[in-house]
């Protein structure tokens, strides 16, 4: 049933709660970032609405601003392949940092927490002294396999991304990835791809000079992925073994703490727009007050 809900339907759902709440809606894609970022809202002034799609919360956003006139609707969207595209949104809509909302949480001191809790002091610290900083091997291993998603939509190849075996193209004792082998792997795993092997790695390598931020490239599931072949196959330790990609995405989330939150770019700019419209959003800051019991 999700699949038909229209913006119009979010809207309507606004406008009838708009009779009995007065404070601010939040409009977000999915129920993942109705959970990261339930954690920050003033709970008292804040409703977080899921649209169940990018187009959705883009399209009511707009609607209820410059058609319904209600100037306390805000959305968060991820710029999924935008940013590469150079296309860019303006408030009340908001890109959050990196490509997409796990990356925002992968590049934030979350990561390290979760490596702490997961990993084998041991094998971590082989790992840092032969390859270097786990967030940056994760970071070069992922994002040329976002970058050859750019190339697809770019030149209308539709491959597919869908179940890919990771461990077919990345080294688990480096999470170096092998770039010919996952073109490889994304050519079997699709049908009739109308680009050849060899062309389609020299497109990826201009695209991959051309690249300012290799965070604006990887997409969050496949770096989520890469993680657990770390923990499984490289320097996790024994409560790390029985992880899946959705059990280890959670526990990023729930790792995305207060202050992790207020170091993105995201924060600034949603803080700076409620402030300017009197708009209540964060509830941070008084969170910090709060004595301990």
């Amino acid at each position: 049933m999700r699949e038909y809900i229209t913006s119009d339907d979010i809207c309507n759902q606004i406008s009838m709660e708009r009779t009995v709440f007065k404070g601010t809606f939040l409009v977000v894609e999915g129920v993942t970032d109705e959970r990261l970022f339930e954690k920050f809202i003033d709970k008292d002034q804040v409703k977080i609405i899921e649209a169940h799609s990018k187009d959705n919360v883009r399209n009511s956003v707009k609607d209820m601003a410059s058609v319904r006139k209600d100037g306390r609707v805000i959305g968060i969207v991820d710029p999924d392949l935008d940013r590469l595209r150079g296309r860019k949104v303006k408030p009340p809509l908001f890109f959050t940092d990196c490509r997409d909302m796990e990356m925002m949480v992968i590049r934030s001191n979350a990561l390290q927490d979760v490596l702490d809790e997961y990993s084998d002091r041991e094998q971590m610290e082989k790992f840092t002294e032969t390859v270097g900083p786990v967030r940056e091997a994760l970071i070069s291993a992922s994002y040329p396999l976002g970058l050859l998603m750019y190339v697809s939509q770019s030149e209308g190849l539709n491959l597919s991304f869908k179940d890919l075996d990771f461990e077919r193209f990345i080294n688990p004792r480096t999470l170096s990835l092998n770039a010919g082998s996952m073109v490889d792997t994304v050519i079997f795993n699709s049908k009739n791809c109308r680009m050849g092997r060899k062309a389609l790695l020299a497109r990826l390598d201009r695209e991959a000079q051309d690249l300012e931020d290799p965070w604006d490239a990887a997409r969050g599931h496949d770096t989520v992925d890469i993680l657990l072949i770390a923990f499984k196959k490289n320097f996790g330790s024994f409560n790390s073994r029985g992880l899946n990609e959705g059990e280890l995405g959670g526990a990023l989330r729930l790792a995305f703490s207060d202050q992790c939150f207020v170091e993105t770019d995201l924060y600034r700019s949603t803080s700076e727009w409620a402030a300017e419209n009197g708009v209540t959003l964060w509830d941070i800051v008084s969170r910090r007050r709060t004595p301990l019991p």
